[in-house]
């Protein structure tokens, strides 16, 4: 600095290029993890809300049994037995073959609109119908926790897809 130069004059010199750039990287990095973290969320709402919303909104729909005969292929199947007022006994209905299906077990289950398709009624049905959405809030929260260095929410989000996860392990 030169001794005659006023103090004001050096800082009004003196580019800022690096803050104006650390805001705009800053603020980038946010809206792209953001929205990482928002589109992982949707994801697991929509890929689990497709079984869900047979499972969660009953009213109207046939509910019943199904005794699982045989499975093979990916699915398993058996007769159906309503138990609804208005429900038709079907000679083979279609359930997904999980780790939680057994041939010879007994499943409570709703009847998909339209086909012979059915999804597991009752506590199990509605955790095991929401795992996608546990495993989407796992991968957000790691989004969370390093681009948008918010470890507080990520452990929020952590702790509840674990819960989520591990309680539809317990219940089917």
């Amino acid at each position: 600095m030169i001794p005659a130069m006023p103090a004001s004059a050096v800082a009004a010199a003196r580019p800022r290029p690096r803050r104006v750039t650390h805001a705009v990287l800053g603020f980038g990095r946010v809206a792209v993890m953001g929205t990482v973290a928002v589109l992982l969320l949707i994801a697991g709402v929509w890929a689990s809300w497709g079984t869900a919303q047979h499972v969660m909104l009953t009213k109207g729909r046939e509910r019943g049994t199904v005794e699982v005969t045989r499975c093979g292929d990916g699915v398993c199947s058996g007769p159906y037995a309503p138990v609804s007022a208005g429900s038709q006994a079907r000679g083979r209905v279609v359930l997904e073959d999980s780790v939680a299906v057994a041939e010879g077990r007994t499943y409570s289950v709703v009847v998909k609109p339209g086909g012979d398709g059915v999804v597991r009624s009752g506590p199990a049905g509605v955790l095991f119908a929401w795992v996608p959405l546990g495993g989407a809030l796992l991968l957000a929260s790691v989004v969370v926790a390093g681009g948008l260095r918010r470890t507080r929410v990520a452990w929020g989000m952590a702790g509840a897809g674990v819960v989520l996860l591990t309680s539809a392990f317990f219940a089917v």
